[in-house]
């Protein structure tokens, strides 16, 4: 008994421990999954933004933090109301129209080499995953808003006594499960400056990303803005491939509005939009520590979406470079910190 004793009481061992009574949790719970991480994004992601605002109000006049929280909460909340009652509806009539363009053109198009090609590559992809999937989110719709109904309110209390709840947490460190606090205060730091650094950065720049592309698709004269727009934004949230499946869509479009010089031009515009991501904007983001080879991205990306569904190419990358960061591995030059 003591052997054990000991054996359980190394440091190594109550880590392992933890971490597997953690995934034994998790699964445990895993319906409610969709709820617990579309809170911690909108926590972590608020709570970021509010710092930022009071940070730079702060310059100007004084201001409580929790000021700045219930007001970013109201705009969120209004623009989501205004949204879903006047843009939603546009949006789907865009996507069902663009949709049934794409299939007409493609049928009407037969022999045509590159529209034969685009034909070729769409039917190499396997759409009925990702339309099941779909087809899943939106039957339960209802469900979705009660659980963003439920996730604002709990993002928000949080937000208006972050002091207090961090204060009543550490109380269980003297507690007769202290040990297990503080492996827990471990994993909670080490998944915030993994996950939370890498879905912030995969946040910003799917709305730049979205922003010019929106742009630089007005200016070329593309149709259904609304409707390329939501679908920029929720594939850019995918690292590397969302690029790629977005282009498909656009690139058809292109080639149906204005031929194959459209296409060019489209293909200049992402381009340049990308060289201003990775030379403009990863430096002052450091995306460069969270950057993977192409290989183990796309390895990621295939084996999360398996166990995962849609949400693991959103979260794939950003859990696997928790693991990393959980094994001291450094996914670049430079040498892992202790």
């Amino acid at each position: 008994m003591g052997m054990i004793r000991d054996f359980f009481a190394l440091p190594m061992v109550r880590r392992v421990v933890v971490l597997l009574l953690l995934v034994v949790l998790l699964f445990s719970i895993r319906s409610m999954l969709n709820m617990i991480l579309l809170l911690f994004l909108v926590t972590y992601v608020m709570d970021r933004f509010q710092g930022y605002l009071t940070r730079r109000i702060s310059r100007l006049f004084p201001i409580h933090p929790n000021v700045v929280s219930i007001l970013l909460y109201l705009i969120i909340v209004s623009a989501m109301v205004i949204g879903i009652s006047k843009y939603v509806p546009q949006i789907a009539a865009q996507i069902v129209e663009m949709f049934n363009t794409i299939v007409k053109f493609l049928n009407s198009n037969q022999g045509d080499p590159v529209a034969d090609k685009l034909a070729e590559m769409l039917n190499k992809i396997d759409y009925n995953t990702y339309l099941d999937q779909a087809k899943f989110y939106i039957a339960k719709l209802g469900k979705w808003l009660e659980i963003v109904l439920i996730v604002i309110i709990l993002s928000l209390f949080f937000l208006l006594q972050k002091t207090k709840v961090a204060n009543f947490t550490r109380k269980f460190k003297t507690s007769k499960i202290g040990w297990i606090y503080d492996e827990l205060e471990y994993f909670s730091k080490k998944f915030m400056a993994s996950f939370g650094k890498v879905i912030e950065v995969q946040l910003i720049i799917a709305v730049f990303n979205t922003v010019f592309t929106m742009l630089g698709l007005w200016i070329l004269g593309f149709p259904y803005l609304f409707a390329l727009g939501v679908m920029v934004l929720l594939l850019s949230l995918i690292p590397v491939a969302g690029v790629i499946v977005s282009f498909i869509p656009i690139g058809l479009i292109g080639y149906q509005t204005g031929g194959l010089t459209l296409v060019i031009w489209t293909i200049v515009m992402i381009i340049l939009i990308h060289a201003l991501e990775t030379y403009l904007l990863n430096p002052r983001l450091m995306a460069s520590k969270t950057k993977l080879p192409m290989f183990y991205t796309f390895v990621v990306l295939v084996f999360s979406q398996h166990f995962f569904g849609i949400w693991g190419l959103i979260i794939g990358i950003p859990i696997f470079m928790f693991l990393l960061d959980l094994l001291d591995v450094s996914p670049t030059d430079e040498k892992p910190h202790a």
